[in-house]
């Protein structure tokens, strides 16, 4: 299996041929939302490396009957394109995918299509005859049982997400200074992101520290200004989602870029992403289900471990451990996939 992206960089631009691709996805922004931002970053990083990139979106604003009805649309896009590539990001859109025609097809899976049973299913209806399979993270590609897939967890735009005033983030967010603040990192109107467990971490720090207070990272339609300011102001990210449900979670990468320290259950490829970042934690989930005692435990194991980032006061070392990780490394790491999937 293929290792995570390698920092050494590519032969210059000049002295490779620029490949056509179409991405096939159901993840992507839309109407304001952040839904696969991680996709467009991607895509975005590519075109920058010189690559034409297309994006063909399936289901969201169409519906969930479009993954059965997209698989014409898509076939006549692969045809007219000329494409070297089609990229399908998400197991879901694989089926949709799988008649594409003479371009070879790589395919990004992502965490639920693995995971979770019925999307495993349709990720299995449609990954036959990919040409290459990318995991976001080797735990996945192990529950997948896919020694022959490439590893290759998803970027950050470090150029973006860079550490900058923290005064001044709180002062436009309103925050007094002298707050202790913890960034709960997704929507909490989504179950899987274990809200529930955060607001009991929290109500347990509370305790002993009024101080302490929640800043929720998403709100629809925000600019990327704030998701910055939002990681300046926070002292800590207590992130809680629940096992199956995160391949490589974008927001504590992003948070470990600009040095934001993170606590958080052990998912998707956390323990990698923080294996040499300090201070922070990552928490083992309990084996069964998340009830009584052992529900009780968990919250006080979190609650314990965000006490001490706050003790400590001060920033992560995390941007300087996870450089591999900058946006425009796994663009060329992909675009060498691409490559020897061709044979170029």
């Amino acid at each position: 299996m293929v290792n995570e992206t390698s920092e050494q960089l590519s032969p210059p631009l000049a002295q490779q041929r620029t490949l056509r691709i179409l991405a096939v996805t159901n993840l992507w922004p839309e109407q304001g939302s952040y839904r696969g931002i991680f996709v467009q970053r991607q895509v975005s990083a590519l075109r920058a490396l010189g690559h034409h990139v297309d994006v063909e979106v399936v289901a969201q604003s169409r519906g969930k009957l479009d993954y059965f009805t997209a698989a014409s649309r898509i076939r006549r896009r692969a045809r007219a394109g000329g494409y070297d590539i089609v990229h399908v990001h998400y197991g879901m859109t694989a089926p949709a995918a799988r008649l594409a025609g003479h371009p070879a097809r790589v395919l990004s899976l992502y965490g639920s299509d693995v995971n979770a049973p019925r999307q495993r299913f349709m990720t299995k209806l449609g990954w036959g005859g990919t040409r290459a399979r990318i995991y976001v993270s080797r735990r996945l590609a192990e529950t997948a049982g896919d020694a022959a897939g490439h590893v290759v967890a998803n970027g950050v735009d470090f150029q973006l997400f860079q550490p900058g005033d923290r005064f001044a983030a709180r002062q436009a967010l309103g925050i007094a200074p002298d707050a202790r603040v913890v960034l709960f990192g997704a929507d909490p109107g989504r179950a899987v992101k274990g809200y529930d467990v955060f607001r009991d971490a929290l109500a347990e720090l509370r305790r002993q520290d009024p101080s302490v207070q929640e800043l929720i990272l998403s709100a629809p339609g925000q600019p990327e200004a704030d998701l910055v300011r939002k990681y300046d102001a926070a002292d800590v990210m207590l992130f809680t989602s629940r096992p199956g449900s995160e391949g490589s979670p974008t927001v504590v990468k992003e948070a470990t870029a600009m040095g934001l320290p993170v606590v958080t259950v052990d998912v998707g490829d956390v323990g990698e992403v923080l294996a040499d970042v300090r201070p922070g934690a990552v928490v083992p989930f309990p084996a069964g289900p998340l009830t009584g005692a052992a529900r009780d435990h968990l919250v006080s194991e979190l609650a314990n471990r965000v006490r001490e980032v706050l003790h400590h006061g001060v920033r992560a070392n995390g941007r300087e451990r996870s450089s591999w990780l900058d946006e425009r490394l796994v663009a060329q790491r992909i675009a060498e996939i691409y490559r020897s999937v061709l044979g170029s």
